[in-house]
């Protein structure tokens, strides 16, 4: 598996999914999507036995409902020192 070739900037994540079907990935993809702002996915042949792998980036300072809740509620504590 290849390594991203640098960090996302914070906030940020790069996400890889790989399913049997480009319809099943782009299900999961429209659901991170409604939680999170996203970049344009990309898709790619899974590999020789078939599927897909699509990647996008989510932005997780800007996160919806009912990702924002969940985001609060399972931060460390003290690591969001220094904003207010």
């Amino acid at each position: 598996m290849q390594q991203p070739k640098q960090t996302p900037s914070g906030g940020h994540a790069d996400v890889r999914i790989i399913a049997a079907s480009p319809e099943v990935a782009r299900r999961v993809a429209e659901v991170l999507r409604r939680c999170f702002a996203a970049t344009e996915q990309r898709s790619y042949p899974a590999g020789a036995a078939g599927g897909t792998r699509l990647e996008l980036v989510v932005d997780t300072t800007r996160a919806a409902e009912p990702a924002r809740s969940w985001l609060e509620t399972s931060r460390t504590p003290g690591a969001d020192s220094g904003r207010e």
